[in-house]
């Protein structure tokens, strides 16, 4: 269940869609019970009275100096769940991000030496602003927060992310997208040297990693750009040094390692809709009812998990964040626009 906290300053819904939209989303919301908690301040490797406990263990303080001061100002965020966070000793260890390899514990196993560090972003296309920034400099002028969101992967499992971040749209609006700007296409590092799979003969997919939203989407309150996780800088394997986090969409949706965002008039052709439409379509929203061709949607294997405890749950419309998110695809057959 998702729990809401307003705070002062934030980007309202009602700025990006319709005032009627976003009255009748709130009562939605209210019918559903997901009311305005406040969250208290989080406690990394345990809990005060009187506050929720959503982790146990941390992430290594392993990001630049800069970063890590940067996390001392850490606050909670607007989104949480009632749900306890997965270790991190698995969201650490089983990941997909082929251009370390394809098998779940090669990011882990063979991005130790990634340089994440000094790392730029170009910003481009259809906007009054664009140019090639340094990331310390993006990232220093939004306040971080952490959220927890669900995570559900294509593959039919999931897990629980305490994220920290800022949200995608406070940077998209930072460069005015004029009226052409229709989508935001993001590119992810193409680096073989640092990324062994980009240069095997064998890739899965082809390079440089492409993914893309509607403008609206990504002005949605809920896409977030993260920097790190459980308190502390992002693990290379889970997409240092900032990645997407999309929470309603599958997870291939929330790419890793972005080195370019650009404003475009045309929907730009993803990765995973070139190597396989059939299977992954462009929305990738989490949806029960439509399953993928080799398998069921309707459940997932949360994480942690075994032989002897699979720990399957339902699977939600919209990873469960549809009274934020379903008014985007109003009009849409979310059977053939998958």
């Amino acid at each position: 269940m998702l729990i809401k906290r307003a705070r002062a300053g934030d980007i309202r819904s009602s700025e990006i869609t319709s005032e009627t939209v976003f009255h009748e989303r709130r009562q939605i919301i209210k019918a559903m019970g997901l009311g305005a908690v406040a969250l208290g301040t989080p406690v990394v490797g345990g809990a005060t009275s009187g506050e929720r406990q959503f982790y146990t263990t941390q992430a290594p303080l392993s990001g630049p100096a800069w970063l890590q001061n940067k996390l001392k100002t850490l606050t909670p965020g607007q989104y949480s769940t009632r749900e306890s966070a997965t270790p991190f000793e698995y969201v650490s260890t089983y990941n997909n991000f082929y251009e370390f390899g394809t098998g779940k514990t090669d990011p882990a196993d063979n991005s130790q030496n990634f340089v994440t560090d000094p790392w730029k972003v170009e910003v481009a296309g259809e906007a009054e602003l664009t140019g090639t920034y340094n990331l310390e400099d993006i990232v220093n002028l939004h306040t971080l927060e952490e959220r927890v969101y669900r995570l559900r992967c294509v593959e039919a499992w999931s897990m629980v992310v305490p994220w920290v971040g800022f949200p995608l749209a406070n940077l998209l609006k930072r460069f005015k997208p004029n009226s052409n700007a229709k989508y935001v296409r993001f590119e992810t590092l193409h680096d073989p040297e640092q990324m062994p799979a980009q240069g095997s003969r064998f890739a899965a997919i082809d390079y440089p990693y492409i993914e893309g939203l509607r403008i609206d989407e990504a002005m949605n309150e809920l896409a977030f750009l993260a920097v790190g996780v459980y308190g502390n800088a992002m693990p290379n394997q889970n997409g240092a040094p900032i990645r997407l986090v999309v929470p309603w969409k599958y997870g291939f949706k929330s790419i890793k390692s972005i080195v370019k965002i650009e404003f475009t008039k045309r929907r730009p052709k993803t990765t995973w809709e070139i190597s396989n439409s059939r299977e992954y379509g462009f929305y990738a929203n989490v949806n029960p009812d439509v399953d993928h061709p080799r398998w069921s949607q309707a459940r997932e294997r949360r994480l942690p998990t075994s032989i002897f405890s699979q720990n399957y749950v339902e699977t939600l419309k919209f990873n469960g964040y549809a009274p934020l998110v379903a008014h985007l695809y109003k009009d849409m057959d979310l059977r053939k626009q998958y």
